[in-house]
């Protein structure tokens, strides 16, 4: 279901050359033996996945559906990008579906959370909270400001029928928050890491509660599970994907820019972002990935990609089908001058722009472009692009010899945070 073609992507070495090392990774990813290896719980999770929690997922997910006009995902990084990518992917940025999802517990700023509050006010609400261990700070300082909310809204009892904790099983701020206050909750696993999470509660409930097919988010996952078993390099476009990066590491192509062409898929750009960037950013090592949507983009930072420095290689993520098309009407007095593209399709001019673009970017500009294509912008496109990303990303860090499931780096901001505020 997804396509991988290096054609215009300048590879110095022969992809089919590295098999001996992705089998090698292969290996250590499929059998445990590799770094990180007690997070790699999404391996198996197409077949594994609690069956009773899923169902029960769906059964809350339209409780919920039924009871708000709003409803508030609080969680930061991998416990709303992922939910937030399929959202706006599957459903479109002006689809009219109802609730209206709000995302806080991602940012400290005042205005937007106050903002966010205010615009709550007179609407129904209801709040998934998402937090391993309920001290992520900017979750913590949002949902301590939701709660108040709820319970003064609402009072206590019905509030807590109002919010729904994602946490750990057994332990955690957030699980004795949510066992005192009667809250439904749902598990995050203990072997799955945030960016790796959306295939779990964590991103399911969320996007079940938005009305998407998270059965078909499944099928997706797991024919990807299925196509992408393969070590061989032939066989394995994820694997392709992976050593292609790796190439162009080595041709001192260190800047991967993420590119769509559709702006629901802009969450997207930014959940591979965090992916690919807390996994591979360690020891020095790893291309910085940054992202842009075109055409719209290409107004702004083109000219730079074009003819600027030469650290940069484009990775285009294409989409076969689009949600909606619609055909270019004609006007009698081409004042405009457009009725060249009178009864072309939207989504054609869209196509045609992304092939100049390519033309013009690795045939004048010599900037390496990998492009992959998804068949549409579906809930199985959605599950079957997770896979592929989680199994190209964990693979690529495998050949950097660095562990694809932690991030100390990030910490580090963290301790010299707290000691600012005074917590420590």
């Amino acid at each position: 279901m997804i396509k991988v073609d290096t054609t215009h992507a300048f590879l110095r070495e022969d992809v089919g050359s590295y098999q001996g090392i992705v089998t090698e990774c292969h290996n250590m990813l499929m059998k445990g033996t590799g770094k990180g290896n007690d997070f790699i719980g999404w391996v198996e999770w197409p077949n594994n996945y609690d069956k009773k929690e899923f169902a029960r997922i769906k059964e809350v997910a339209e409780k919920i559906r039924n009871k708000c006009d709003v409803f508030v995902v609080c969680g930061i990084g991998g416990s709303y990008l992922g939910a937030r990518a399929a959202i706006e992917m599957i459903n479109g940025l002006y689809s009219g579906k109802k609730p209206e999802i709000i995302f806080l517990g991602n940012t400290f700023s005042s205005t937007y959370i106050s903002q966010a509050l205010k615009y709550m006010k007179d609407k129904e609400v209801c709040v998934n909270v998402i937090s391993k261990s309920g001290t992520t700070t900017e979750t913590s300082l949002a949902f301590r400001m939701l709660k108040r909310f709820m319970e003064d809204k609402y009072g206590k009892e019905e509030a807590a029928t109002r919010i729904v904790a994602t946490t750990d099983k057994e332990k955690g701020t957030l699980k004795e928050i949510a066992t005192k206050e009667g809250y439904e909750t749902f598990v995050i696993p203990d072997n799955i890491g945030g960016r790796y999470s959306v295939i779990t509660p964590v991103g399911l409930f969320p996007i079940a509660v938005a009305g998407i097919d998270i059965d078909a988010i499944m099928v997706g996952l797991k024919k990807a599970y299925d196509d992408l078993a393969s070590d061989k390099l032939e066989e394995n476009p994820a694997y392709v994907y992976a050593v292609s990066r790796r190439i162009l590491e080595k041709q001192e192509k260190n800047v991967e820019m993420f590119i769509t062409y559709e702006p629901q898929m802009e969450m997207v750009a930014e959940w591979w972002k965090q992916l690919f960037g807390e996994s591979e950013g360690k020891e020095g090592k790893g291309n910085f990935p940054i992202s842009a949507t075109f055409t719209t983009d290409l107004h702004s930072i083109g000219q730079f990609i074009q003819e600027g420095k030469k650290v940069i290689y484009e990775t285009s993520l294409l989409v076969e089908n689009p949600t909606i098309d619609f055909k270019f009407p004609s006007d009698e007095d081409d004042v405009d001058c457009m009725n060249y593209l009178a009864g072309k399709s939207i989504d054609w001019v869209n196509k045609m722009a992304a092939r100049g673009t390519l033309e013009a970017h690795s045939l004048t500009g010599h900037v390496p472009n990998i492009t992959l294509t998804i068949p549409d912008m579906g809930p199985e496109s959605f599950g079957y692009m997770c896979y592929f990303f989680f199994k190209a990303c964990a693979i690529s860090c495998y050949m950097l010899d660095i562990n694809p499931f932690n991030q100390p780096g990030v910490d580090v901001y963290k301790k010299h945070m707290f000691r600012l505020l005074g917590k420590i």
